[in-house]
């Protein structure tokens, strides 16, 4: 009995000490030669390539946490956010203005074995905050030219801090749903991301997210379809810095119009398909072209012979009162519908705003009835709306008064007939 009772006894001390020794411990028994490890908290995977939100917060919150590593005794915790190292220890306590930080946080030990989590720390604005969204290509600007922010309670911003540098001109502009504040950017930025910083009139600071401010050329709008032998109109940013335009083979140097906003060609005579469409400034960069998915260097251009009636980039919401002209679309007279035959197709290229919620396209007549055999389409993306010229819809055209697309938050960019 005696034995068995030692026997125990020798078992209970071995647990204790595999106990002492587990690996998720941090007890000074490890040693400075072992792999550092942040054992809390745990970090979320990515999702799709994407970083996890390890922090979601309101902006009158710090954002805190208290890192767990080992070996304890032999680990420096480093916190970095965007990119910037902020402090070294375990904890961090730190107030944020809203808007999204990348999170890095290394443990590294005394003789250079490191570690790190990384995720996003998400500060909400409050209620009443001037806060500035993520709409599309607004947040890709120019230095010295003008830009756009979308947001909530843009009204009450006064100026805009961009790169510890005062943005001028600021002008509020109220369109409902689609309010924004434009900007004149600082000419002296340098390339590269910047944080923004909305000031309201008593001088309180408010976080508005990133800009990127670049010198290269990007084509942002116009550069996917055109009709051969006609004009060719691409909007962006940078575009005086444009040499030269690549498409289907045939090198274009000559330019009807060029700005810093605007580049303007006459597309060559081909046959109806697909051709690439690259280009070259005159510091021998490659022009980028905008897409939702990134920017890119060659752009597919679909070449149609469709006769085009109207070509640009029309909002269109019944939010805005009567006499503003982006209550509908009516850009084209009823003299042109009456060169029209019955059977042709009218094909109306739009896209939407991402600012809006909600986007819906009707086809009218000047008195706002519905076009004959023509229904109303709600839409999440960009696409083509066909409308059959019966005899009855050019009658109607006629009689009341003209052509309308009305609806709510879509861009006309294109109105052409075959």
């Amino acid at each position: 009995m005696k034995k068995i009772y030692s026997i125990l006894l020798m078992m209970l001390a071995l647990s204790f000490g595999l106990i002492a020794c587990t690996e998720e411990t941090p007890f000074s028994t490890a040693t400075e030669n072992d792999d550092p490890r942040i054992l809390d908290p745990l970090f979320p995977d990515r999702v799709n390539g994407e970083l996890p939100v390890v922090s979601n917060i309101s902006r009158d919150a710090n954002f805190s946490m208290t890192l767990t590593v080992t070996p304890a005794d032999y680990t420096t915790v480093t916190w970095f956010i965007d990119g910037e190292e902020i402090q070294t220890g375990k904890e961090i306590d730190l107030a944020l203005k809203a808007g999204t930080y990348h999170l890095k946080v290394t443990a590294t030990t005394n003789i250079g074995k490191s570690t790190y989590r990384e995720g996003l720390i998400q500060v909400n604005p409050l209620a009443d905050d001037p806060w500035a969204t993520e709409v599309a290509f607004e947040r890709i600007i120019a230095a010295g030219e003008k830009a756009q922010l979308y947001g909530d309670n843009l009204n009450k911003v006064k100026s805009i801090v961009i790169g510890g540098k005062t943005a001028t001109d600021v002008v509020y502009t109220d369109n409902g749903a689609n309010s924004y504040i434009e900007y004149t950017v600082p000419a002296d930025l340098t390339d590269g991301t910047y944080r923004i910083i909305l000031v309201d009139d008593g001088g309180n600071e408010y976080g508005g997210n990133k800009v990127t401010v670049t010198h290269d050329a990007l084509i942002t709008a116009g550069s996917e379809r055109i009709t051969a032998n006609s004009e060719w109109v691409m909007t962006g940013i940078n575009l005086n810095q444009i040499a030269s335009f690549t498409f289907a083979g045939q090198t274009i140097t000559s330019f009807t119009r060029q700005s810093a906003t605007e580049i303007a060609f006459t597309c060559p005579s081909l046959e109806d398909g697909e051709y690439a469409l690259t280009g070259k400034t005159t510091s021998g960069k490659e022009v980028m072209f905008y897409t939702s998915e990134g920017n890119i260097a060659e752009q597919t251009v679909v070449v149609s012979s469709e006769r085009v009636l109207w070509e640009g980039h029309h909002y269109v919401s019944w939010d805005l009162p009567d006499d503003d002209p982006n209550k509908t679309f009516n850009l084209i007279g009823k003299d042109v519908f009456a060169t029209l035959k019955a059977g042709a197709v009218l094909n109306i290229h739009y896209s939407v705003n991402p600012a809006d919620v909600y986007h819906q396209l009707r086809t009218a007549t000047g008195w706002w009835n519905d076009l004959p055999g023509t229904s109303v389409i709600e839409f999440q993306k960009d696409g083509v709306k066909q409308v059959q010229l019966t005899q009855e819809v050019l009658d109607k055209i006629q009689t009341e008064d003209g052509f309308l697309c009305i609806g709510h938050g879509y861009y006309v960019d294109r109105i052409s007939v075959q």
